[in-house]
């Protein structure tokens, strides 16, 4: 082989011409951190007493995403078995004829203090909430939205999802666990009790005291 051949072809080798292949991976990395991703976890189960010797467990929803679909990119609320299953009845509604993901089933037998049992509950919790936020149809649902990222009760997540709250979903959702929409519900209260007492005394007219 030719002198001048060899020198061009260890020039084609220089470690500063490879170099030049690095800012493509490094593209390739940031499009792949750039991808939406969706992360539940259900964990810390906790017992608490309803009445008199009645206790139940609820358990964390831990969520955090970059999805646009979410309005809070990480959140903590905590949700019972019960309110598992009104989401679920929920989003049936909205989801026709398409099959949802099954729930852990009930089990009459059920013990807190049995940690198998409360693990395997938990462990189906995650996976019915991980299939369900893959699913574009349900995404597009309020009551999931409520669900994984506002402290409301069943009853006020319904009500809010309706439109019938002082408070939207997004504000639900953005002020959960500052104790704002506590406040605005004693508002809510507060207003209503005053018009009453305005209307019974002939001072108010005719008001609407429905809460909105």
């Amino acid at each position: 082989m030719e002198f001048s051949k060899v020198i061009a072809l260890s020039e084609s080798f220089r470690p500063e011409r490879s170099q030049a292949f690095v800012p493509t991976m490094d593209s390739m990395l940031e499009n792949l951190s750039k991808t939406e991703f969706i992360s539940i976890c259900v964990r810390n189960p906790r017992l608490l007493k309803d009445y008199l010797w009645h206790t139940h467990l609820d358990y964390e929803i831990c969520l955090q995403t970059n999805s646009m679909c979410f309005r809070k990119k990480t959140s903590s609320v905590r949700r019972r078995y019960s309110e598992f299953v009104w989401l679920r009845d929920c989003l049936e509604q909205n989801a026709l004829i398409m099959e949802l993901p099954n729930l852990p089933p009930w089990n009459p037998f059920f013990s807190p203090g049995n940690k198998e049992q409360v693990l395997q509950r938990m462990k189906g919790f995650q996976e019915f909430l991980e299939s369900v936020v893959q699913i574009p149809l349900l995404l597009s649902d309020s009551r999931l939205h409520l669900f994984l990222q506002s402290d409301l009760s069943i009853t006020k997540m319904a009500k809010c999802a309706c439109g019938k709250t002082r408070y939207t979903v997004a504000e639900a959702i953005q002020r959960s666990g500052s104790g704002c929409i506590s406040r605005l519900e004693d508002k809510a209260s507060f207003d209503s009790d005053c018009e009453s007492s305005c209307s019974s005394s002939g001072l108010g007219g005719s008001m609407d005291t429905s809460v909105r």
